[in-house]
């Protein structure tokens, strides 16, 4: 069996897709593309499909990663062609490599989100920020299946800023670009809100629009390695290729 790993994106309308729907929608688009899928054993087989920490309800991602298992050799790109042709618009594949073995959990520690909030000023959003970050502890509260649970949003922070520019659509906008640390429970773009409302008592008048923007290992600096760069150096292009 040979293994691809898949970056795609959730855009659009599918934004508001569960997770649940995004995969029935992935398999389907397997099953048109006759992409040859290994499959599990037993009563009820299920094809070979790895999902690495996906984006909640609501929210976009150009950042997604998926490894699947195959049982004849395609090419990477071709894989990419095939599958863009047979996923819904908004589910875009968008690259796949080789995998060169280990696993691609452990290359994702930490995701980057844009978040805009449309009508709070960049000074507005920028003060708010300051004054999240210089707190040792945020807690918040999550409505989960289990009940309300309270989660620190704060120590899962490492890194948060205001990008300057000129406002999406014209419209009075800050935007927040923020890392946050993979821990358990995770701490998602809502809870980040939630910090700042918090802290800040600051309340958005629409719904941010949150879109992850990249997914990786931490650096010292606190940047975000591509989960994928480790299987391009490997060198090869080609499942042919491998013995």
């Amino acid at each position: 069996m040979r293994k691809l790993r898949l970056r795609y994106a959730k855009r659009g309308r599918l934004r508001f897709t569960s997770h649940r729907d995004i995969a029935r929608a992935f398999e389907r688009a397997l099953r048109r593309a006759h992409v040859p899928m290994a499959y599990s054993q037993g009563f009820n087989p299920h094809p070979k499909i790895s999902w690495i920490g996906a984006a909640p309800t609501g929210v976009a991602s150009e950042a997604e990663y998926v490894e699947i298992q195959l049982v004849e050799p395609v090419e990477p790109d071709e894989l990419v062609a095939m599958l863009d042709r047979a996923t819904p618009p908004g589910l875009d594949v968008l690259e796949a490599v080789v995998a060169d073995g280990g696993g691609l959990a452990d290359r994702v520690e930490a995701s980057r989100w844009r978040i805009e909030l449309e009508g709070v000023t960049p000074d507005t959003l920028r003060d708010a920020v300051a004054r999240t970050m210089a707190q040792p502890v945020v807690e918040v509260e999550r409505l989960t299946k289990h009940g309300m649970r309270t989660i620190d949003a704060r120590a899962a922070m490492v890194s948060a800023t205001v990008v300057s520019g000129p406002p999406p659509g014209g419209v009075t906008c800050g935007i927040l670009e923020v890392v946050v640390r993979q821990t358990t429970p995770a701490v998602r773009p809502d809870d980040v809100l939630s910090a700042l409302r918090v802290v800040a008592d600051l309340e958005p008048p629409v719904p941010a629009k949150a879109t992850r923007m990249a997914q990786g290992r931490l650096d010292d600096a606190g940047a975000l390695a591509d989960p994928l760069a480790p299987d391009r150096a490997f060198g090869r292009t080609s499942l042919t290729d491998l013995p």
